[in-house]
């Protein structure tokens, strides 16, 4: 028995799902109220944030660990880049600096009013360095580090899903025409709709 306790808008979870997904591992979702966080969840992961998987007695409270495992599960793409000696090092880096570094220029963009020691704009400058990193990352290719999606692209879309939504018309009229195809290829994936059906 598999269960996920996720919440939809949460982009952690949101990965967690896609890969699971991907993998096509048969799982039961719980939707979890933050306000309001089962027993259960909190019984399996006393740090109170999903995502949670619990699959036969093994508890992975982590997003990154979630999608690994379901990749070990099954990888019908190669989200691993297995063939490419550089794909593991170059997907890890990515994502730490999207984890790391990028998370929290996105949360003080998003929540400007509580980072008030620096204009909203400040904030946005600072995360647009990864924007366009992103974006040259891209040129002459549709995902980050293949022809095709990679550990990577699927770890970090949510979070610049995120960054986009904060102001879209502004993200629609940067030069990151690469990076804006890239978000919204996955935005009109199968992949993408299926996990964020109510």
């Amino acid at each position: 028995m598999i269960t996920l306790y996720s919440f939809r808008r949460c982009p952690y979870a949101m990965r967690a799902r896609m890969a699971l997904r991907y993998a096509g591992v048969a799982l039961d979702i719980v939707e979890v109220s933050l306000k309001a966080k089962p027993a259960e969840m909190l019984a399996l992961s006393s740090k109170g944030t999903v995502p949670v998987l619990s699959v036969d007695g093994q508890v992975i409270d982590e997003s990154l660990e979630i999608m690994r495992w379901a990749l070990a599960q099954n990888d019908p793409q190669d989200w691993l880049l297995k063939d490419d000696p550089q794909g593991q090092p170059r997907i890890a880096a990515l994502i730490e600096e999207n984890d790391q570094a990028f998370k929290v220029h996105l949360n003080r963009y998003k929540y400007a009013e509580r980072y008030p020691e620096q204009p909203m704009a400040f904030y946005r400058a600072e995360g647009e360095v990864f924007l366009r990193k992103l974006d040259e990352l891209l040129e002459g290719r549709d995902y980050l580090l293949a022809a095709h999606p990679s550990l990577a692209d699927v770890a970090l879309m949510p979070f610049v899903r995120q960054f986009a939504h904060v102001d879209r018309e502004w993200f629609g009229q940067t030069p990151y025409v690469r990076l804006q195809a890239w978000l919204q290829r996955f935005l009109d994936s199968d992949l993408f709709t299926g996990i964020m059906q109510k």
